[in-house]
């Protein structure tokens, strides 16, 4: 079930025994598109880095991932169909340049708060579309640090279970950082409480 305002949120628990260790993003979703080509159930990840890691405030610390200190979430898992290929991620999806599509599960993207208000466990996909101006996203890039950069009059934010959006040309998309190419159309989805993460 996921997440509501107020509730407490994870348990204390270790990695299970047939869990796998992933240190990136990229790694964690390839773990999950790995088992399902294969017809496996979603395993259990520890998460030693990654966007999603610092996101659950993840040490990074391998030890604690077997011990009695690691905490066990519940997280949301994103589904991304572009241009006909479907892609599974943990954190985040963004088309094009300068905030032109992004969408969130985790907070950070790299060294940026670029989700200040999402929550990888709310059922909801956190999308921003900008048209910024190269003026514009200098500013919006000197903010973008500490979660300042909105609201924004150029940046139009949603808090979704789902969107479809399609580009007058074809964009780079970066799945979880991984590069897929470009495309035109992406229909994302969230799927609630589909994965469990230990940090």
């Amino acid at each position: 079930m996921t997440i509501k305002r107020g509730e407490a949120w994870g348990a204390t628990g270790s990695l299970p025994e047939d869990g796998i260790v992933v240190r990136t993003d990229a790694e964690a979703a390839e773990a999950l598109e790995d088992a399902r080509r294969r017809g496996r159930p979603l395993p259990t990840l520890g998460l030693l880095g990654g966007d999603l890691c610092r996101t659950l405030g993840g040490t990074g610390d391998a030890a604690r991932l077997h011990s009695p200190e690691a905490m066990t979430f519940p997280v949301d898992l994103g589904e991304v169909l572009a241009d006909g290929r479907i892609h599974l991620f943990i954190a985040h999806v963004v088309a094009g340049s300068r905030l032109r599509f992004v969408a969130m599960n985790a907070q950070w993207l790299g060294q940026w708060n670029a989700g200040p208000r999402g929550h990888p466990n709310d059922g909801r996909l956190d999308v921003y579309e900008g048209q910024l101006s190269w003026f514009d996203w200098w500013q919006v890039r000197r903010r973008l640090p500490l979660g300042a950069h909105l609201p924004h009059p150029r940046i139009e934010e949603r808090r979704v279970p789902a969107v479809q959006v399609t580009f007058p040309s074809p964009l780079p998309v970066h799945i979880d950082g991984r590069s897929i190419g470009k495309a035109e159309n992406l229909s994302l989805r969230v799927a609630p409480d589909a994965l469990r993460v230990v940090v």
